[in-house]
């Protein structure tokens, strides 16, 4: 039923019990009457068979024989004759064993809330879409409640991955909805009017509706990053609009009318605002093709803000300028009441503000060494945050997806009975809770791909966000914490969801590498004392050192010999006796059972069961197998790990209070003080890993998104080096990028760095604008420094505008909470403080590159221009 929905990779079932025929033979009776349990299994198999026997013909019809030997009740099974005595009577199986129609020895136990259950696992393929596979899994599982209604069928879901994903989509709707309104209002005040707040406000649906129509064609969702650059780029979508806009108003301030400022203002600023469109969309084209982990995450993000910023573009060019024409008018500010007196205010305030950034820049210009001796002070101080620890870096921040994972471990040669009884008592503790809503527990859970019978997993999930104040990683501690206090004698360990959804039991990990296996232990075990003293290091273990008790029988092959059993017939024994034997089957109906041929449990308790494990010889004695075979008990590791054919073991850790970032650098400082031999290999492994690859395919997207920037610069100057001066303005962000993430507590991750290339783009736009008009000032005759101070305040206005926007934008992102926030603050306070400290020094920063570059190139002669003459 579940496997028949599209999308769904494996459905896996856990815990249960299953109907067996057990024979539980006993070694007394067996050996009083010369039996062996080869021959006891071979006489129980031999006589369960049906058997084809052929067929009787006739002129009329033919009828095949079948003859029916296969065992239809218990009866049948317990007299069943095995032997025949000399005396004449006959020994059956109920004379040797229990026969007995019950349930499978259990390896699995799973309850959902203390109620016994049955667990099914549900696997999507991977190109499937985890919300609607929870719709059609939720629907088809309603309707077998109701088909089952009256047998009492029930199911819970303990874990619904897609609930924390359709939580944080809809958050992400909320905050999108928020950012339109703020962006809104922030145009209605810098336009004064509703009317022309309104044409740039367009710009927002307009943009937004085809786009959709894009991610529809690529197939995308509308999943937490599609979204979340949805909202992004709510404030990016109205930069064009502002521009022209601003460029009509300035134009209609000289006595144009509305169409002939609406056709010159548009004029003047399109190649302005085609370099501003072509620099944002080129910085997300190299994320957006690469591979593996961050395209997974990425790309949709990228091409969604890339294509509504191209819609953008064309909505500044086609409707903006055709709506100011038939219907735009000059916004009148009056200083009476009380919206008049603000608007009034605020833009005194931003015309005031705008003079003294153009006496700032005059009085620069005749002291650059200081100037730019400050900025350098402001962007080495931000970036040694990182290295004194004010900034730490992990792959993604760990998101509180409200559930988390228990794990109670009982020595290895607990029993599934005892384990059981400790997890009902941290259940309870669990439980108890308020913010807990359901403990799903696996007794018996898997290690390695293996049921253990001392492992128990207990998947707590919490109420939804809004409804409590803990977060899963706070509970989780707690919950820790008083386990070890109320279930003293076990290990208690916690696992918390990475980004992907995945239960991450260690994410800080390393691989131990070496030729000698005795070596690497040892190196292994000197690591791992020493990563116990790490601040930040929670559970650290070495992931083979756990070792099962092992039994282990050496026989001798001459007294073999001498007994007359061979080893085969010593293999298949021992196997039948504390193993069992399942190749029979018991028939009932339409269905087949397992039958079960084993020792009794009453003999399979101890060693000394082993080594007075019965045996009869050829000559029809009865041998002990401690007669001819030694039988210890010793340790053995669970499992032999290699890492590129070597030898190798993990260790790792989980992560609490610090990054994974923080808490790597200081092991990696340890084991650097080692003194390793040559021979040992240590590397990275679990998310310090997946930082490297991930931080190192970013870091590429980054140099290549600022080599096409670079590219289209010069492309639009003509000149190379102009483009230099705009590429000034990003180092000038990263200053604001880095005291934002500093004072907001976030890490330099996969979100944050996304947000650094976003701001390459977004402050690149506020050079070309000043630098656009520079190079149309100095067109017109207007001498260099001149120019300079005009377009500083002449693009103050539509700079802080744009800005603004951004900013007022990203704020519903910056400051929201519930599911999925730690992934969307840290990319939203990046770009707000980016954007901050750029709009300020790129409008002083800027000009001065400007004028220091285009002295040189006068001085060098590069700004003459020449003329190539071809001859036909």
């Amino acid at each position: 039923m579940l496997e028949r929905i599209p999308g769904v990779g494996n459905v896996g079932l856990t815990g249960g019990q299953e109907r067996e025929i057990q024979i539980n033979l006993n070694s007394e009776r067996m050996s009083a009457y010369g039996l062996s349990i080869l021959e006891v299994s071979q006489t129980l198999l031999a006589s369960n068979l049906d058997f084809p026997t052929g067929k009787i013909k006739n002129d009329s019809e033919q009828i095949l024989i079948r003859m029916q030997s296969k065992y239809q009740t218990m009866a049948d099974i317990e007299n069943l004759v095995l032997r025949y005595l000399p005396d004449g009577t006959n020994v059956k199986v109920k004379d040797v064993a229990e026969v007995s129609d019950t349930y499978r020895d259990a390896t699995t136990l799973c309850r959902v809330n203390g109620i016994p259950s049955i667990g099914i696992s549900i696997q999507k393929s991977s190109d499937a879409n985890t919300v609607e596979i929870s719709k059609a899994v939720s629907k088809t599982l309603q309707q077998a409640e109701k088909q089952y209604n009256s047998q009492g069928l029930q199911f819970i879901t303990s874990v619904d991955n897609a609930e924390f994903t359709q939580e944080a989509a809809d958050s992400v709707i909320r905050d999108l909805f928020f950012a339109i309104i703020l962006v809104a209002l922030t145009m209605l005040l810098f336009l004064h009017n509703l009317r022309n707040a309104l044409f740039v406000s367009i710009a927002i649906p307009l943009s937004l509706v085809p786009t959709f129509i894009f991610m529809y064609m690529f197939g995308f969702s509308l999943n937490l990053m599609s979204l979340l650059a949805l909202t992004l780029v709510v404030g990016i979508l109205v930069d064009d609009a502002i521009v022209v806009i601003e460029n009509i108003h300035r134009n209609m301030e000289t006595g144009k009318t509305r169409v002939q400022a609406a056709y010159n203002g548009l004029r003047e600023i399109g190649p302005t605002i085609v370099s501003i469109t072509m620099v944002l969309v080129v910085v997300f084209v190299p994320i957006s093709l690469t591979q593996g982990f961050i395209s997974n995450i990425f790309r949709q993000f990228a091409l969604t803000v890339a294509v509504a910023t191209l819609f953008s573009l064309l909505v500044s060019f086609t409707v903006v300028p055709l709506l100011y024409s038939r219907f735009g008018k000059m916004g009148k500010i009056t200083s009476s009441g009380f919206v008049g007196k603000t608007v009034h205010a605020f833009d005194c305030s931003i015309a005031t503000v705008a003079d003294a950034f153009s006496r700032l820049l005059s009085w620069s210009f005749s002291h650059k060494l200081p100037v730019f001796a400050v900025v350098l002070v402001l962007l080495a101080g931000s970036v040694s945050l990182i290295p004194f620890g004010f900034i730490g870096s992990e792959t993604a921040p760990s998101g509180d997806q409200g559930q988390f994972v228990a794990y109670i471990e009982l020595s290895r040669d607990a029993t599934i009975e005892q384990t059981n009884e400790v997890s009902r008592h941290a259940e309870e503790i669990i439980r108890s809770n308020p913010a807990v809503e359901t403990v799903f527990t696996t007794v018996g859970a898997e290690e390695n791909g293996q049921p253990r019978a001392h492992l128990a997993e207990l998947r707590v999930k919490m109420i939804p966000h809004e409804w409590r104040t803990v977060t899963d990683r706070r509970l989780a501690n707690e919950m820790k914490i008083a386990l070890q206090k109320s279930v003293p004698g076990v290990k208690i360990r916690i696992a918390l969801t990475d980004i992907m959804g995945n239960i991450d039991e260690a994410p800080i990990q390393y691989f131990i590498s070496g030729n000698d296996m005795d070596e690497v232990m040892d190196v292994a075990s000197r690591l791992l004392e020493k990563m116990s003293s790490v601040k930040g290091v929670m559970d650290p273990k070495i992931f083979v050192e756990g070792q099962n008790p092992e039994i282990t029988v050496i026989p001798d092959r001459e007294k073999m010999a001498s007994l007359g059993i061979s080893v085969t017939d010593l293999g298949m024994s021992l196997n039948n006796a504390f193993s069992g034997n399942t190749d029979g089957k018991f028939r009932d109906g339409q269905y087949e059972y397992a039958m079960n041929i084993r020792l009794d449990g009453f003999d399979r308790k101890s060693i000394e069961d082993v080594e007075n494990f019965p045996l009869p010889n050829a000559s029809g004695q009865t041998v002990r197998l401690k007669q001819f075979a030694v039988v210890e008990e010793h340790e053995s590791a669970t499992i032999l790990e290699r890492r590129n054919r070597a030898p190798s073991i993990t260790v790792g850790s989980m992560a609490g209070g610090r990054s994974t970032g923080e808490i790597g650098a200081d092991i990696d400082r340890i084991i650097a003080g080692m003194n390793l031999p040559e021979t040992i290999l240590v590397e990275h492994g679990g998310e310090l890993e997946g930082q490297d690859d991930a931080f190192g395919t970013i870091m590429t997207a980054i140099v290549i998104s600022l080599l096409l920037v670079y590219l289209i610069m010069v492309l639009l100057y003509n000149s190379y080096v102009y483009p230099f001066v705009v590429l000034f303005s990003i180092p000038l962000a990263i200053i604001g990028a880095f005291l934002a993430m500093a004072l907001t507590g976030e890490t330099l991750n996969l979100f944050t760095m996304l947000g650094l290339l976003v701001l390459i783009g977004l402050v690149a736009k506020n050079a070309i604008l000043v630098v656009d008009f520079t190079n149309q000032m100095k067109a017109e005759g207007m001498e260099l420094k001149n120019a300079l101070l005009e377009a500083t305040r002449k693009r103050f206005r539509p700079i802080v505008m744009t800005t603004l926007a951004m900013v007022v934008g990203m704020l519903p992102i910056a400051l929201a909470q519930g599911a999925g926030a730690e992934w969307k603050n840290g990319i939203a306070w990046v770009i707000i403080g980016g954007l901050i400290s750029s709009m300020f020094l790129t409008l002083v920063i800027v000009p001065l590159v400007y004028y220091g570059m285009d002295k040189m190139m006068t001085n060098l002669g590069w700004m003459q221009k020449t003329e190539t003459c071809l001859e036909e």
